[in-house]
C-alpha cells in the first residue's frame, strides 16, 4: 500500500504519541506536541499514512536559514520500509521550499541505525553533547547537512 505525506493535525495525535511512547526512552508528552501544533510558528511536523493511519512522523523547528530536526519516529511494525526514508526527504524538500540553507539535529551515540539514515542522506557528525540525554546521560552526536 502507497504511503503518503502530509502535514500533522490535531487528528494524527494520538496515533503519534503512539509511535513516541513505543520509540523513545524519554517520550514528549501530549502537551509538547500540543504546543508544537498550535503555538510554536517555527515548528514544521510531517506525518507518514499507510490506509489513513499514521505510521510515521517528523518535526523541525524553522528558524532563520536553519533547521533542527527534532524528532523522527516510525512504528515499530513498519520500521525497515523506507519510510523514514519518505519522510526525511519530504522535509528537505519543504525546507528548501522554506529557504532553509543548513539541517542539524542530535542523536544517540549508540543509534546506529539512525546515524546511518541521516549519514546516508548527507548528514556529517561535527560535534558531540555530553550526557545529552537525560534518562541515561547518553552522548548525543551533533549531526549537520549544509548546504541542502
Amino acid at each position: 500500500m502507497p504511503v503518503s505525506i502530509s502535514p500533522m493535525t490535531m487528528a494524527d495525535l494520538d496515533e503519534v504519541l503512539v509511535i513516541e511512547n513505543e520509540s523513545f526512552a524519554t517520550p514528549w508528552s501530549r502537551a509538547s506536541f500540543l504546543y508544537e501544533l498550535l503555538e510554536n510558528r517555527r515548528a514544521v511536523y510531517l506525518v507518514a499514512k499507510e490506509e489513513g493511519h499514521v505510521v510515521g512522523y517528523i518535526g523541525m523547528w524553522a528558524i532563520f536559514d536553519e533547521g533542527h530536526i527534532t524528532n523522527l519516529a516510525v512504528h515499530p511494525r513498519y520500521r525497515r520500509r523506507g519510510i523514514a526514508t519518505l519522510l526525511l526527504q519530504e522535509l528537505v524538500h519543504e525546507a528548501k521550499r522554506r529557504g532553509i540553507a543548513h539541517l542539524t539535529l542530535e542523536v544517540r551515540r549508540s543509534n546506529l541505525g539512525a546515524q546511518l539514515l541521516y549519514t546516508k542522506h548527507g548528514f556529517v557528525t561535527k560535534g558531540i553533547r555530553r550526557g545529552y540525554y537525560r534518562d541515561n546521560d547518553e552522548d548525543a552526536l551533533i549531526m549537520w547537512k549544509s548546504p541542502l
